[in-house]
Order: structure tokens, then sequence, then C-alpha cells
């Protein structure tokens, strides 16, 4: 089978040869049916149905005992024969350190986590609970002579792995696939039985992401147990056990290295490259020899054509031979210096400006686990439909599935590591998992960036842990921590800005981007995931009201990108329980906004962008402007042009607590200047640093409210109303900034907003 037809096909009919080779009784019946004749329950295939109480996804009705993510799990590798052990196990829930219980006394549809819906159980575990599962399954006689894999994409947290009564495997983390041999311990024929027992504390000391005992706001629902694919693979007694293909653009080569198992001196592996079926590439040598394959004038990958080779992979080895398809994407990601010297992201040698959404992968029927495959690519396609060319998974890692996804779609994607508390103790499994993570997704061309940490949470040495993350992976860039906790180490300087957007100083080798921004609330009456108890940023009530919104901050955006800033993160791809910032409802029914106008919006931002013209002057621009100001309520009408201000006291902005020149610490400030224009442009934008809420008035007249507060300059366009308040000659401006806590600051200036200019 070669990959690039498999990528042709939809989803459902995804890896044929692997599915073919299954024996005929296997395919015939459910899984859960066959469980029923394996394990002697023939209750078992009838007391399956997803929890109520919440809403669903439309996939949800599409997930059954027989068809539980029947997909095969690993794109990057993929082996002929293989059985898929999703479906109806048996389970049980005991103390955290009791022996294996006599009685399994429920059922639980693998591989939903525990807690959530489609699971068929919707128990939350607790940390004193252990949870057990048990199935039998009856190997296929063409199997013989061979090794055999027992394969878990993950499972959460800390679980021992037995066959037949024998231990296996054991294996701590909740986000990272293994396997175990488990030959030995295969009884000569019949049915093997196979117990997984897991014990996870969820949010006590391990990396955990959003997940917690106690979810609301920000955090969400735990899940426990096995939450990807479960799967039996045969492989030969010298088999390939993984592998690393790193492109090299520059040299228009891609670098492969074979690590085997059980292979003798004698080994030799073979990897090809093809192209549309033809090969492009060939080379041959020993396991763990790096073998170069050289590609004359390579197809690139980027978001907007995201090629990707084939690649054909066999090791023999005296009597033993093995082979798998795999696929990867030339491509390459770094930092270059643009026409201003001002670093920014470059994929393929050329800046490109990444937009996308945080991505938190959660599900309201399935929780971490996405109910089929094609819901997990829906979300990838909604994300392309709205004109983003990037996502940041946000402290979740996800199945291979849906980085194979991002990359036949072609979506950038910043990986986030896992938050979690990391108590001096349990620091070496947070870096343990850290590297584990980087293992298993490196050979993805969509990932671009690995973030170590996220606003804080857990951190600690983070300059030797970036340097750790960029000595095992040089390919990469790393952002050492996103929002709030930088420790001037990695390739970027990220910041965390609500609603914004704003953007981070300058630096001399980094680049700037904005981590998090948005927020945008709407609730959406039936696709809500309780009736009480929704929480956003900033609320709105309709389409065009969040329309408006959303749109304004993609247009406010475009100024910091002439600036220099270099990405930016919109929060978020979906509700996610009480949290309504999504662009889609939790259930994925709706676009939450107008997505012709938000793509249209996003599409700018990849244009070469142009800074306004300044017309007035602020702080920024690094010259002394005078104002008059008051921290006294003044008499009606201050705001108007002819305003006798004489009593006002004169002083340079800024006025506040940031960046000042002039002190303001009280709760309310007046200020006003006059300035002289020699015309009015059609187009204007405010360039304001305003915290918190400010009223701007214009010749007397209201121009623009701005709420919250931002953390630098930033363009607010004027309504072409506001635009007509102006006049050539002298004109004033006046404004009323209020603040309730923290730092504060208000300065204004005007700017001419010039057009984007395609290339």
């Amino acid at each position: 089978m070669k990959l690039q037809s498999m990528l042709s096909k939809p989803a459902s009919a995804q890896c044929p040869a692997a599915t073919h080779a299954v024996p005929n009784h296997y395919l015939s019946a459910s899984l859960g049916l066959l469980l029923a004749l394996a394990g002697g329950s023939i209750a078992v295939a009838a007391e399956w149905a997803p929890v109520p109480g919440h809403i669903m996804t439309r996939w949800a009705k599409d997930v059954s005992p027989g068809n539980a993510l029947p997909e095969y799990p690993r794109p990057q590798m993929v082996r002929k024969d293989w059985l898929n052990l999703n479906g109806l196990w048996e389970l049980a829930i005991t103390k955290k350190d009791d022996a294996r219980p006599a009685t399994f006394d429920k059922n639980i549809l693998v591989p939903y986590p525990v807690e959530s819906a489609l699971s068929g159980v919707g128990h939350i575990v607790k940390p004193e609970e252990r949870v057990w599962y048990k199935r039998s399954v009856e190997i296929p006689k063409t199997w013989q002579g061979q090794r055999v894999m027992l394969n878990f994409g993950a499972v959460d947290w800390d679980c021992v792995v037995s066959v037949n009564g024998k231990e296996v495997g054991k294996h701590t983390g909740g986000y990272n696939p293994f396997g175990c041999d488990i030959t030995e311990a295969l009884n000569a024929s019949g049915n093997q039985e196979i117990v997984v027992s897991v014990w996870d504390p969820t949010d006590v000391g391990q990396p955990h992401g959003k997940q917690v005992l106690n979810p609301g706001g920000i955090m969400y629902t735990a899940t426990s147990g096995i939450w990807r694919t479960v799967w039996l693979e045969p492989v030969a007694p010298s088999h390939i056990a993984s592998y690393t293909a790193i492109p090299d653009l520059d040299q228009e080569q891609v670098k492969v290295k074979i690590k085997a198992a059980g292979a003798s001196a004698n080994a030799l592996v073979k990897v090809t490259a093809l192209d549309g079926g033809q090969v492009a590439a060939s080379a041959s040598g020993k396991p763990g020899e790096e073998l170069i394959l050289k590609l004359k004038s390579p197809k690139l990958w980027s978001p907007d054509k995201p090629f990707l080779y084939d690649l054909q992979v066999s090791l023999t080895d005296d009597k033993s031979a093995d082979a798998f398809t795999g696929y990867f994407g030339m491509r390459k990601i770094s930092l270059l210096k643009d026409e201003a010297g001002v670093n920014r992201l470059a994929l393929n040698n050329k800046p490109l400006f990444q937009y996308g959404p945080l991505d938190q992968g959660f599900w309201p029927d399935g929780l971490y686990t996405a109910p089929t495959d094609a819901a997990l690519k829906y979300d990838l396609e909604v994300t392309k439909q709205l004109g983003c060319n990037m996502l940041r998974k946000h402290v979740k890692v996800e199945p291979d599935r849906m980085y194979y996804w991002a990359d036949k779609l072609g979506l950038l994607i910043w990986q986030d590591m896992p938050a979690g508390g990391n108590p001096e103790d349990k620091r070496p499994n947070f870096e343990r998992e850290l590297n584990e993570m980087i293992d298993s997704l490196e050979n993805h061309p969509s990932i671009i960036m690995w973030v170590v940490f996220n606003e804080g949470w857990g951190q600690y040495d983070t300059p030797r842990l970036t340097q750790m993350v960029k000595q095992r992976d040089p390919n990469r860039l790393v952002n050492n921590a996103s929002g709030w906790t930088d420790m001037k180490c990695g390739d970027v300087m990220d910041m965390h800005n609500y609603p914004g957007p704003g953007m981070p100083g300058l630096e001399p080798t980094r680049a700037a981007v904005l981590g998090e921004f948005g927020g945008l609330g709407r609730p959406v009456k039936d696709h809500i995931w309780k009736d009480a108890g929704a929480w956003g940023y900033v609320s709105f009530k309709t389409p065009a009201e969040a329309t408006e919104a959303y749109v304004g901050l993609l247009t406010r955006m475009r100024p910091l990108i002439a600036k220099g800033l270099s990405a930016a993160v919109y929060t978020q791809t979906s509700d996610v329980e009480v949290e309504v910032n999504g662009m889609m409802t939790y259930d994925r029914e709706q676009i939450k906004f107008d997505a012709t106008r938000a793509a249209e919006a996003a599409a700018l931002l990849y244009q070469p962008q142009v800074a306004p013209k300044v017309l007035v002057p602020s702080a920024e621009q690094g010259v002394k402007v005078m104002w008059k100001y008051t921290t006294q309520k003044p008499a009606d009408g201050w705001q108007a042009a002819g305003f006798d201000d004489s009593a006002w006291k004169e002083g340079a902005a800024s006025f506040g607590t940031i960046q000042s020149a002039t002190p303001w610490t009280s709760a309310d400030i007046w200020i006003r200047r006059s300035f002289e224009l020699q015309a009015v442009p059609p187009k204007l934008c405010l360039s304001v640093f305003h915290d918190e809420d400010a009223e701007i008035f214009l010749n007397g007249k209201h121009a623009a409210s701005l709420t919250g507060y931002n953390t630098s300059y930033e363009a607010f366009p004027l309504s072409p109303d506001a635009v007509k308040l102006l006049t050539p000659g002298k004109n004033s401006i006046a404004i009323h900034c209020h603040q309730t806590t923290g730092g504060q600051n208000i300065d204004c200036g005007i700017g001419e907003t010039l057009e984007t200019k395609p290339k």
C-alpha cells in the first residue's frame, strides 16, 4: 500500500490493507459481540449507551461498540497487519491499593475516557481509586512466528499491563504512546486475556493540562484511563522500532535514521521517497546510520500547498523482514530579519505571519477523545475555513491522526507541553514526558514550535529546559513560556493580552508574538454545557456584535504586524464546558460569527503591512507631547474645543504609572490638547495606550469609547462619522480615562491608515 493512495481517500476508508489483513470473523461481527463470544458475557454488546446529561456532537451518533475510532492510529508508520482493540471492555473501579478485583461489574467503550459520556460510564475518577480494564482476544493464526505488540495511543496516567495474568509492561504519563511485547505471555491458542490497571490522581503533581477534579472557568473535566486507540500488530523478530525523517531544505535532502529492535549485524534498511508513486530518492544502510535522500528541486510543504512525500521503509535481517509506509514534508522553520532588521518567523526562508486559534482539544461527548476521526478533522477544516494558517495546541498532546490531518490540510502547529504543578520531586517525570512528546511527534511537518511552559504554570529551570528542548530538536523553534513569565531565552518573546491585541517589545535575537488574545464570548442557547455559569473574557449577545468585535480585533492587529508582530493566537477554537470564548459552539454546530467576514479579515493579515502615517504624535514617537490635565472632575463642556482649561495643569504624555512621563495615580483623569491638520485623510486611526476605560472626543464630539486596557500603543480605526469631526486647520482632542485597579496609563495620537499593498 502506498501512502499517497491512502491520503486520497476519506477518513472512513483509511488503511484498507490493514483492514483486509484482519481475518473475516473479526470483520463480520461487531467488536462488542466479539467480546461477548471471547469473554463469556453475552450481555456485553447490549449494555452500552452514552451517558445522558450534556450536549453531544453530531458525530456521537456514529459511535458504537463495533465502530469506535476504527482508523489505523499511526499514519506515519503504517504496517499491513493489525487488529483494533477499540470497543467494549469490562471495567471495575476499586480502591487505589486493592488487588485485581474478582468481578468486573461494568462495561466501557474504549478508547473514550471513564469520565466521558461516550464511555458509557461517566464516573469521575478520584485519586484514591484505581480503574481496571479487561477483555479477551484471539490472536490471528496468520501471526504465528512473529512477535506480537500491544500498543496504546495513550493512557492517563500510571498503568500496569498484564496478559494472561503475567505483567508485560508499565507506563507513567498521560499523553504519549507506548507498546508492550506480549509474545512470551501468550497462550499457545485460544483466548488471550488483557488486563490494564490505571491510577490517575489528575491534578496532583503531574502534567495534566486543563484537566482538574473541580472544573470551572478555564479548567475542565478530567480524563482518566485509556483515551486513545489500543491495537495489536505482529512484527518480525528483527523489526523497526521507530525512525526520524528530518528535512534539510537548504541542502535539498531529507535525513532518515532508523532505530531497529532485535537486529543483527547483518540487518539492512532501505528507505525510498515517492512523489505520486514515482521514486524521488532512495538510500540503504545499517540501522542507526543517517541515510541521506537527495531530492532535486524538492516540492515544499506549506499551509497553501501542503505537499507530502510518501515514504517506504524496509528492514531485512537474515530470515526476518519488516516494512511500513509513512510520509514526510519538506519545510523549514526559522527566524529571519526583514528589511528593517526586525526578527520574523519564517517558513521555507520567507517571512510568514502566523495566525490561528488556541486549540483546547475538548469534546462534550468524548472529553479528551474526539468522537470520530471525521470530528477530529472537522476542527481543522473550520480553522482553515476561517482563514487561519496555524493553531496553538494548548497544554494537551493529541492522537497522531490530528497531526496527520494538520499535515494533510496544511496547518502550522505550536505544540504546548501539558502543564502541571511540578513539585520538585515530580520534575524528573515532567522532563521525561516532555522528551517523550518531542520524540513521538518529531516527524510531523505541521509542528513548527515547542512551547515549554504556559503562563508560569509549574514553571521552573526555564533556561535549562528550553536549551534541553532545543538540543533534542534543533530543527524547530522553542517558546520558553507563553505569556507572563518570559525568561529571556528561546526563539520568541510571547505575551498574552485580553481582549487585545498587543505586542511585546522588539528584541535583537527573538521574534515578538502574541500567544493569546481575543476571548470574545457569546453563549448560544441549546448549545452550551450548562444552562447557567457561562463564562467569557468579553460577552456579546448576537452574531453581528461578535463579528464586528472579531473583525475589529484583526483590523487593529495589522499595524502591530507592521511594527514587528510575527504571530497571534486567538482564544479559542470552540467553547469548552462553561467557557464560551469559542469560534464555534462546544458541540461544533455553529460558527459564532460570520465566517466569510472572519476569513476576509484573516486574509489581510498575511499581506505586506504598512504602519499608519503619524499625523498627530504621541509619546510613542519619542517626542515630548504636552497636554492640559486635571484629576478633579471638570465642569460640563470640558471636552469642547473652546473650553477654558487655563486652571488645568500641564504635563507631558504619557500619564500614569506605566512608562509614563507625568504621574497619575487617582481613579480618573481628564486631558486636552490642540493640534493642526493640513488636510483630513479619509481613513484615520487613533493610536492609544489606555489603562483602563477611555472616552475620546474630537472637536467636542464623541469619537470613540475604549473599554478595558491594553499594554502598549494600539491602533483603533476611526469610524467615517468620527473622521468627519476633524477639519483642516486647528482641532482639539479631549479624553477621560477611568482606572479601577493595577497599573494605569493614558496617551493618544492620530495616524493615517494606509491600505495593505499586495506584492
